[in-house]
């Protein structure tokens, strides 16, 4: 039998997955579909930031092993944000809160990919795709 905490941490897993494909969907696509994307990402976002509550982490007071799988999805916000023209920040404040105290570790943000570069990157993809 699962415990609560285990079945908290398998929704966001579960959520975690649906990230990359829903944020993807903002890039690949424009008009309807795009904003369809955008709403399911904010949604995923606001699943994610519930899970969080008032806790620094998702382990609690400690990074733990949620928010070390989570944190590398983040370098792509700054692409899905100008892509779909939002502001994580403005639709969840404490899962943005969250990502800046994680971004204060060294070892995190030495290690996670330049966001501009991922944004120039698709960019290229979304004019090789036709959508720009």
């Amino acid at each position: 039998m699962f415990s609560l905490s285990r079945i908290n941490k398998f929704k966001i897993c579960f959520l975690l997955g649906k990230v990359f494909d829903v944020g993807s969907k903002i890039w690949k696509s424009n008009g309807e579909e795009q904003e369809e994307a955008k709403k399911q990402l904010i949604e995923i976002l606001k699943q994610l930031e519930e899970a969080l509550g008032d806790k620094d982490f998702f382990g609690g007071e400690k990074f733990g092993i949620v928010d070390v799988i989570l944190i590398p999805f983040t370098s792509w916000f700054y692409t899905y944000e100008k892509v779909g023209n939002f502001k994580v920040e403005e639709c969840c404040p404490k899962f943005s809160a969250w990502e800046k105290r994680c971004l204060q570790k060294d070892t995190v943000a030495s290690v996670l990919p330049c966001p501009e570069k991922i944004y120039n990157f698709i960019t290229s993809m979304r004019k090789n795709l036709g959508l720009e």
